[in-house]
């Protein structure tokens, strides 16, 4: 494989990593939880999957040959709350993410060094991956922090429990010995 290839099969398997985070969190909460705001300022969860999903819409459609803030983006909107279901909010979070992942799948290792434009700035492909990788991450965090938060002990760790990083690696040990 060359590194092109290995840099976009790499950057999809991270992209899907942390839509699973994302999942997981959704699952563990109400649909009354993903509208909750710590204070006036904050976000909820239901505004982060509407700003990522315009974000994600907009970067990812037509990536090769349109700027990716697209004139139809209403990115302030996205920050306003919407009254809208958990069905739809989870909609709109597998769609922003379908839009993602089927766009790189698709590119090819020629491809990444390309020019694509956000915001009339032009950037390279892979920095432009690397943008959006960088980007998402932090909301997906905002977003597991926010159900960390609203569960509080009935919380399901997504990585390695509190106090168990020694038992985590224990296993992980054990398990490489005896593969064969």
């Amino acid at each position: 494989m060359s590194f092109g290839a290995d840099f976009l099969k790499d950057a999809i398997k991270r992209f899907r990593y942390y839509k699973e985070l994302g999942d997981k969190t959704f699952a563990q909460l109400a649909e009354a939880d993903l509208f909750y705001q710590p204070s006036g300022e904050s976000n909820s969860i239901a505004v982060m999957i509407q700003h990522m999903y315009g974000n994600m819409m907009s970067r990812w459609t037509n990536f090769l040959t349109e700027d990716g803030e697209k004139e139809w983006r209403q990115r302030d909107a996205e920050f306003e709350v919407m009254q809208i279901s958990q069905q739809d909010l989870l909609s709109f979070w597998n769609e922003g993410w379908k839009c993602l992942l089927d766009t790189l799948e698709s590119l090819q290792p020629e491809d990444l060094t390309k020019t694509v434009t956000i915001r009339t700035e032009p950037l390279q492909v892979y920095d432009a991956i690397l943008r959006q990788l960088a980007h998402y991450p932090y909301h997906v965090g905002q977003i597991v922090y926010l159900g960390r938060l609203i569960k509080n002990e009935q919380w399901q760790s997504l990585s390695i429990p509190k106090g168990n990083s020694a038992k985590y690696l224990d296993a992980v040990k054990n398990a490489q010995i005896k593969q064969p």
